[in-house]
């Protein structure tokens, strides 16, 4: 049984909308959720994401569009966003 917080429900539910080729920033989804300086928090709550992949925590970046951290490593996250279509340039997402 999994228990999670009710900010953590949150966080899971706006990162589920995120279609497939497409990302939203750690802060986005903070501002989503009513809690717009919790982004870091984010960030914790999608390193635990017990969802993944239906819950797509690798299309959440940086707001300056670097990758961001990821459970299963950067190499992993840069090679899931790519295969959605997504380009990378060293950590960056080019939008």
């Amino acid at each position: 049984m999994i228990i999670l917080s009710r900010f953590e429900q949150k966080v899971y539910k706006e990162t589920a909308k995120i279609p497939k080729g497409k990302v939203s920033s750690y802060k986005n989804i903070a501002l989503r959720i009513g809690r717009p300086k919790a982004y870091r928090a984010v960030a914790n709550a999608l390193h635990k994401n017990p969802f993944a992949p239906g819950v797509p925590c690798h299309r959440v970046i940086r707001s300056d569009g670097a990758i961001g951290g990821f459970a299963k490593g950067t190499a992993s996250k840069k090679r899931l966003l790519r295969r959605e279509g997504l380009t990378i340039k060293g950590n960056t997402v080019i939008m």
